[in-house]
């Protein structure tokens, strides 16, 4: 063979691989969401399970990207392991559409498809709206290009008249195990090296087209194709919890026991399937029809491998339970995340899910935390108290290193090609663990405070606690609720509710500063102690917030708010504590700059600049339209601060009085 001849063989694989790749990621893009639906809901039982992992393997062409979403789904604990395995007997059957796409591949001329596809597919790619199409056309091209490039190369390297070629495979024989078993381990091995089960279908019909392999060797090398694939699962689930790792061994011992029992059987199995296609092993001449043998020998391994073994379902997954048992150090390390891994991103839009997945859980921890800070109010016992603060603190470093962790792998996903829907999501995440991760200063600032309070060895009055419970309780609906909204249905859910709980939560805050002012001037309690009370009840307050701004974000409605203040950027409505305000367009972009940049103060140029684009006004402008603003915003017209010589800020705390 020449040099020009490796590398146009080289050339033409890398091909084929970079087109069953651009094509599968192209297929998986313009399915999105509805593979996630389809397996989550099409596996009710064995058979459903199957048919669902046929077809999802069909759509996208790759065995290895079904079997990858489905290890995906054991891990976020939307598929059960025996539904998992049920999925992967299904993948590996649709896998052999490949094989039948190949066979036919190398016995038509495809040229008159590839160039047309090309065309297309750039045109699609330069319309930004039919991207993806275009690059399921591109991958669809490259694909058959490859293969009337390997069938050209075949021709030119004209094996069958190398003696060297010919005496080597010559030199085994193809009537011994001990050969069968050889070709057997090379297929598993340059698999799992090439991580292309394809790849290796198209040496194997390379070689055997040109007469120098015979079929019983080249079937063996299916045979170890079909090992070799489940190397990309196992990696993937690597980083993963015990039951996808589970899932992937599983998918590695249907394989192993499919080779065992066609091993018992193989020469009478292989020569059935070549009576199948008309085939004569022991003829020449007939260089055409083995494409079609192998083609027919995938699929007839594959399917009666999961007729003999879908039956047993059960057994086969109390087998993987006692080879990989639980983790039990994994499982009290309390800072693992339960639902994403470490492993490869093999699919950008399962991986959504599964951060989603973990988002929830991130808010149900977080309601735990508050939990705990409710406990502690009321904890008086000192050894009770230090350990609840401790398991606080702990949860605190929690809440951090989960927000990093899902914005890592956030970042990741984003790094891959998606569709304009999961990037919205993915940004959408990234500003609800954003907040989750306020909700645990917040927690941890309330804790710190009540732990201020023991140490100076103070304590609220009756009438206090009366009071902080109904502002806790408050607040522990909105975290509830936040949590419904976040783990549910956009369509099933409404703003209203979450709505409703912060009105009644910013009116208890203030009731409460006018309770407390009202004690500290009665001497009922100190002002450092009506102080702590106040902090309190203000990082209460922020909590809520904090659990709005999530609902928002999860329910994709454009509003804007601080407390009682609240912003339809859709409508271009105010609301002052659920009472709507009638503002000017310049009044609600103002109040809009302001409140979007709040606790940074904006230059009256800048404001003029932003407000009034285009428009020639003056400072003088700028201060009756904020006068204007501030007489409509009733108790938050405070919140909007002149700094002489800068400009104007809205603060999250107006300055508190001074007293006489």
């Amino acid at each position: 063979m020449t040099i020009e001849l490796f590398f146009r063989l080289l050339g033409s694989l890398a091909l084929l691989i970079y087109g069953m790749k651009t094509m599968s990621d192209a297929l998986q893009k313009l399915a999105g969401p509805g593979l996630r639906h389809i397996l989550g809901r099409m596996t009710g039982n064995r058979l459903s399970g199957m048919l669902t992992g046929t077809m999802v393997t069909c759509a996208v062409q790759s065995s290895s990207a079904t079997t990858v979403m489905t290890v995906s789904f054991v891990s976020a604990g939307l598929l059960t392991l025996a539904q998992a395995i049920s999925v992967i007997m299904g993948a590996n059957i649709g896998t052999t559409l490949t094989a039948w796409i190949m066979s036919f591949g190398y016995n038509l001329d495809l040229t008159v498809v590839v160039f047309p596809a090309f065309l297309i597919g750039m045109v699609l790619i330069y319309k930004k709206r039919h991207r993806v199409a275009g690059d399921l056309l591109f991958g669809l091209g490259f694909l058959f290009w490859s293969l009337v490039m390997l069938s050209s190369v075949g021709r030119d390297m004209d094996l069958a008249h190398n003696a060297d070629v010919v005496n080597f495979f010559a030199s085994f024989d193809t009537g011994s195990y001990v050969t069968i078993l050889v070709f057997l381990a090379a297929g598993t091995l340059i698999t799992c090296v090439v991580q292309s089960s394809a790849a290796v279908m198209a040496i194997t019909i390379l070689l055997c087209s040109t007469g120098v392999l015979p079929i019983y060797m080249g079937i063996a090398l299916v045979m170890g194709e079909n090992i070799g694939t489940t190397a990309t699962a196992n990696l993937a689930a690597l980083g993963a919890g015990t039951e996808a790792r589970r899932a992937a061994l599983a998918h590695l011992l249907f394989n192993v026991f499919g080779v065992i029992w066609v091993l018992a059987l193989f020469y009478p199995f292989v020569d059935m399937v070549c009576a199948l296609v008309g085939y004569n092993p022991a003829a020449t001449g007939q260089a055409g029809r083995i494409p079609v043998v192998l083609a027919m020998f995938h699929t007839c391994f594959n399917v009666l491998n999961t007729a003999l073994l879908i039956g047993f379902i059960p057994q086969l997954e109390r087998l993987v339970c006692r080879l990989m048992t639980e983790n039990k150090a994994e499982e009290e390390q309390p800072t693992t995340l339960h639902f994403i891994s470490g492993g490869v991103i093999q699919t950008p839009e399962i991986a959504v899910l599964q951060a989603q997945k973990e988002v929830v859980h991130y808010a149900e921890r977080m309601l735990r935390m508050y939990g705990m800070v409710c406990v502690l109010i009321d904890e008086k016992d000192k050894k009770e108290f230090e350990s609840q603060y401790a398991r606080i603190e702990r949860y605190e470093t929690i809440a951090d290193n989960m927000e990093i962790e899902i914005a890592n792998y956030l970042e990741q996903v984003g790094n891959e090609h998606l569709s304009d829907d999961t990037k919205e999501k993915t940004r959408v995440m990234l500003r609800q663990i954003g907040e989750l991760e306020s909700i645990g200063d917040a927690c941890y600032k309330i804790a710190r405070t009540v732990n201020h309070l023991r140490e100076n060895k103070e304590d609220f009055t009756a009438e206090q606690y009366a009071r902080l419970h109904d502002m806790l309780r408050l607040v522990n609906e909105a975290v509830v609720q936040m949590i419904v909204v976040v783990s549910g249905r956009r369509k099933d859910l409404s703003l209203d509710d979450s709505l409703s709980i912060e009105n009644d939560i910013n009116q208890l805050r203030y009731q409460l500063r006018v309770e407390t002012a009202a004690g500290v001037n009665l001497h009922d309690y100190s002002y450092a102690l009506g102080t702590l009370y106040n902090d309190i009840v203000a990082d209460c307050e922020k909590i809520g917030d904090y659990v709005m701004n999530i609902v928002e974000a999860r329910l994709g409605k454009h509003l804007l708010s601080y407390r009682g203040l609240q912003l339809n950027l859709d409508k271009k409505v105010a609301t002052v504590d659920g009472t709507s305000v009638n503002l000017t367009p310049t009044e609600f972009a103002l109040l809009h700059l302001l409140l979007l940049n709040r606790g940074k103060v904006l230059s009256r140029q800048m404001l003029m600049d932003t407000v009034w684009a285009g428009v020639v006004v003056t400072d003088h402008t700028v201060n009756v339209n904020i006068t204007r603003l501030r007489k409509k915003l009733g108790p938050y017209a405070q919140n909007i601060v002149s700094r002489t010589g800068f400009g104007y800020v809205f603060e999250e705390e107006p300055p508190q009085p001074q007293e006489s």
